[in-house]
């Protein structure tokens, strides 16, 4: 009795050890292999590319597909997720399976995404996602029963930026992977890859439109025209090291405080060569990139879509230790004058940043916004007034530097006086006003200056008029900005300022924005 009882049990593990053996090859080996002979990572290897050594803790092992006749090449059901570690920090995981029906969506992959999303945010764990796959699995979707339970997870809807939540796009995502990706703080995606709500064949079968994937959603479409993505990488490698790196600048949840990061770069640094980046020609551009890698610690800054509106920086950084967001003008492109997807990419990295306890940093050289026909038939107003209401809602320590130039409604918008500031600072290179010397000189002198017996001459005497109008310390005088300083001491004044700011409540923030959509 007693050898048949062990007999019982040997084989009832031995049972689940195959079970298991057969579960971690998921859609099978000869799927492995052809997508290896791609030059692609399976979804196992991308999570072991992520996670700590040993760290993975998976959930749904041994799920297989509803529909009979399936189990047997169905495992994970097209996704595998669980908890582990990233950089000793815990966190969700999910990976996208090509290997089991192209990684579409089957009911119990959809159960399992929407109850790791439902456990992230009860335990305050962030959430990482290893997207792709084709959408919603066809014979699971199909009738009236089929899609009424298969609509969008109230967990992706009000989510409410209580975790981060970090995507990459590593091959042709469609439907719930482009869902969860444009819902993500932050994106990466891999070159070669496609982004959309459906693919290319069912856009052709709907509408007799012939395109290809990368014109349909790839990087270029995401990065530069859309803003849907705020990084890309040549290789999946390189996707995953950028979803670390930008895990560095975040808390666990929204009850957290961003992590400090060790630094022996004094906090009070005096930036020695920091003039000679800025022209001695105030109408030269510069690179407002070598100002920003001077002013933080140790010249690490992680830019956050560097390639969608790029007259406006946005990234994140560290002052003494202190993670901060940095939104700065830059004068290589178009003079630092803001557009409709600059005024998105601000809003957008406004409520990151609020929502999870980050200072910001205001740099100011901007002509004013880029206004135009185009832009009005794009809603410029209604773009402008949106990154205003941002910032009037945000309540975490902010910074503002004038740097050079800071014109009109952008000096608002940059987070100038009356807008929210702790602290408003100008170098003594500050130009503030309505608007720019030329166009002001034009629009109220115009006539004077062409009556003028030396018109030349009375537009000289005008300008220099215009510049000492213009100049930092007349609103210092008035106490309308709080100082000027020497540019040599930006970094020390900045820190000085947090300092004080977060001594209350460190950078908590009342999180008034963590409703706000994630795109604009």
């Amino acid at each position: 009795m007693e050898n048949q009882t062990h007999n019982a049990l040997q084989e009832s593990l031995d049972d689940l050890r195959a079970r298991k053996e057969h579960a971690l090859l998921n859609g099978g080996q000869e799927k492995i292999n052809r997508i290896h002979e791609q030059g692609a990572l399976t979804a196992r290897e991308r999570i072991e590319k992520l996670v700590d050594f040993d760290s993975f803790l998976e959930v749904g092992m041994l799920n297989t597909s509803e529909f009979a006749g399936a189990e047997h090449q169905s495992a994970g059901d097209g996704i595998i997720a669980g908890l582990a570690k990233v950089n000793g920090r815990p966190v969700v995981v999910q990976a996208g399976d090509k290997t089991v029906f192209a990684g579409t969506e089957g009911s119990v992959h959809l159960r399992k995404g929407k109850e790791i999303h439902a456990y992230a945010l009860k335990r305050g764990l962030p959430m990482f996602n290893l997207n792709e796959g084709g959408g919603l699995r066809m014979p699971d979707g199909m009738g009236s029963d089929g899609i009424s339970d298969k609509l969008f997870p109230s967990e992706m809807l009000t989510h409410s930026r209580e975790v981060p939540t970090i995507s990459a796009i590593l091959g042709d995502s469609f439907g719930g992977p482009t869902w969860m990706a444009v819902s993500s703080d932050f994106v990466t995606q891999l070159k070669g890859t496609c982004m959309a709500v459906a693919g290319p064949r069912m856009l052709e079968m709907a509408t007799g439109q012939r395109i290809s994937n990368e014109e349909l959603g790839g990087w270029e479409v995401h990065a530069k025209q859309t803003g849907q993505i705020d990084g890309i990488g040549d290789t999946e490698e390189k996707c995953i090291e950028q979803m670390k790196n930008f895990f560095l600048y975040m808390p666990l949840n929204s009850t957290e405080e961003p992590p400090y990061r060790e630094t022996k770069d004094d906090p009070y640094r005096h930036l020695d060569s920091v003039l000679q980046t800025l022209p001695q020609q105030k109408n030269r551009v510069y690179n407002m990139n070598q100002i920003i890698s001077q002013l933080v610690d140790d010249s690490i800054f992680f830019e956050y879509k560097s390639f969608y509106g790029e007259a406006l920086i946005t990234g994140f950084a560290h002052m003494n230790g202190r993670v901060v967001g940095i939104v700065a003008s830059q004068p290589k492109h178009y003079a630092g004058a803001a557009g409709v997807k600059e005024c998105e990419k601000a809003t957008d990295f406004i409520c990151l940043c609020d929502s999870f306890h980050i200072p910001m940093i205001f740099l100011h050289d901007t002509p004013g916004f880029r206004v135009s026909n185009e832009a009005e038939k794009l809603k410029m107003p209604t773009k402008i007034m949106v990154w205003n209401q941002a910032l009037a809602h945000s309540t975490v320590p902010k910074i503002s530097i004038v740097i050079r130039k800071s014109v009109g409604a952008a000096y608002g918008n940059m987070c100038g006086p009356t807008m929210g500031a702790d602290f408003v600072f100008a170098w003594p290179t500050a130009e503030i006003n309505f608007t720019g010397p030329e166009v002001g000189i034009n629009v109220v002198y115009g006539r004077q200056i062409q009556e003028a017996e030396d018109p030349q001459a009375a537009r000289k005497t005008l300008l220099e008029k215009w510049a000492f109008d213009s100049s930092p310390y007349k609103a210092a005088s008035k106490h309308l900005i709080d100082d000027v300083i020497d540019p040599a001491h930006t970094r020390k004044m900045i820190n000085k300022a947090l300092e004080y700011a977060c001594l209350k409540n460190g950078s908590k923030s009342e999180r008034r924005l963590a409703n706000w959509p994630t795109g604009f």
